[in-house]
């Protein structure tokens, strides 16, 4: 059975993964300024560029059910059922339409991935895993909903400003954070973002104190494989974050870029490390 694996372009997976894993993308329509493109048409810094040329944030608006069902309908063209791991609901309302969309296609399943970045690239991966192995569509979105809880989505941020205008800090959480220097860990949590640590120091050190506690916090991971994600990072600060996976022992350590949407919500100089938290725990 010829099973399909798709995502959104929020994944923040490599072209080279995505061809690898056979993963397709609908991708986001996204609006700055007299701009209007499709998400992934820009690179990471070309997007910083723009927004900084029109003093604001991209604005994403929700795929609409017609998408998905066009979608879904030209996958099934070549493949026999489909498995659509969405951008958490917690996050945008388009996991919504694509549950719809997929009641009108036969043999398509969604997942909600409680995740974004390469969160959901943990999810498409292993699904695409699952799929080698002969389960159906039904049985690895099963799978895949039993495992998603498990996934640790975080990063950690220079800045506060990109999250302010949109929308997601005040001004006077932004005001102190930039008097502080506080650099802010970020997780996901039912599928929301919250704050739920602070650091301070230049990013190489905060990158090394995250990447410390992340695994003091989430202690179990699946050794099989670990993302580290980023907007725009130095040497350095990569480099202290794969330092503290490779003495973890994951087996590989994939290094990715986040993509235009993701970016532009969070700055430069945003980093994330993910992986399964499901395995045996560190000693």
């Amino acid at each position: 059975m010829r099973i399909a694996v798709s995502v959104e372009s929020t994944h923040d997976l490599s072209v080279d993964l995505l061809l690898k894993y056979d993963i397709k993308v609908i991708p986001y329509q996204i609006n700055l300024g007299e701009l209007s493109f499709k998400d992934g048409r820009y690179t990471t810094e070309e997007m910083f560029e723009l927004v900084e040329k029109y003093k604001q944030l991209p604005k994403t608006t929700a795929l609409n059910e017609f998408e998905y069902t066009e979608f879904f309908q030209e996958l099934k063209k070549d493949y026999d059922e489909v498995v659509h791991i969405c951008l958490s609901s917690g996050i945008t309302s388009s996991c919504g339409n694509a549950e719809r969309a997929a009641k009108a296609v036969d043999g398509v399943y969604t997942v909600d991935s409680l995740a974004l970045s390469t969160g959901i690239g943990l999810q498409a991966i292993y699904a695409r895993e699952l799929a080698v192995k002969g389960l159906s569509g039904a049985e690895i979105a099963q799978k895949l909903v039993e495992r998603r809880d498990k996934v640790q989505t975080s990063f950690v941020l220079e800045r506060l400003d990109y999250m302010h205008m949109g929308g997601r800090c005040s001004s006077i959480a932004l005001l102190g954070a930039n008097l502080l220097k506080i650099r802010p860990r970020i997780i996901l949590k039912d599928g929301k973002m919250i704050s739920d640590k602070k650091y301070r120091g230049t990013m190489q050190s905060v990158v090394a104190k995250y990447a410390e506690d992340l695994f003091q916090d989430f202690n179990t991971p699946d050794l099989a494989r670990v993302f580290i994600t980023y907007t725009t990072a130095s040497p350095e600060m990569v480099a202290a974050a794969r330092a503290k996976c490779e003495s973890v022992g994951f087996r590989e350590i994939l290094e990715t870029h986040a993509g235009g949407t993701v970016a532009s919500h969070c700055g430069a100089h945003t980093i994330g490390i993910l992986y399964y938290n499901d395995g045996e725990k560190i000693q």
